[in-house]
């Protein structure tokens, strides 16, 4: 079982996080966010082994912001893949952030409570925590299949 929560300074990533830490960084250059000026952006590996990037859009109506996570998922699912296997998210400061509870529930339901999601600043900062812990108890698919 992977730890719920490991926070980390190490400046060095593997080959495999670092991809997704460059990806995820160029989508949160290209975030439209003119009015909290927090650009977040993400990017996930599929279980196929493709990645996908997203970014937060703003909108003037404030309850249609896109999240940079449901970018993301909604590249994935656009592609055919259905799967996380991992995702990283980088956010507007120095400071680490984690997806919304939108974005929680979002993630449950294309990964298992195991798969990672690592919280990452711009300079490299890291906490990486699993599903499970940041959305415990979570409502799925598997409550809403009648079993026969």
């Amino acid at each position: 079982m992977r730890p719920a929560r490991s926070p980390t300074t190490k400046p060095r990533l593997g080959h495999s996080l670092k991809l997704l830490f460059d990806a995820a960084l160029a989508a949160r250059a290209r975030a439209y966010a003119p009015y909290s000026r927090f650009p977040v952006g993400a990017a996930l590996r599929s279980r196929e082994g493709a990645v996908f990037v997203g970014c937060n859009v703003e909108n003037a109506a404030y309850p249609l912001v896109t999240c940079a996570e449901a970018g993301t998922i909604a590249a994935m699912v656009a592609a055919g893949h259905k799967s996380i296997a991992e995702i990283l998210v980088i956010g507007g400061t120095d400071m680490i952030v984690t997806p919304c509870g939108a974005c929680r529930q979002r993630l449950r339901e294309f990964a298992t409570p195991e798969v990672l999601v690592h919280c990452m600043t711009p300079k490299g900062a890291r906490t990486t925590y699993s599903v499970g812990a940041l959305l415990p108890e979570a409502f799925g698919s598997e409550h809403l299949i009648s079993k026969k």
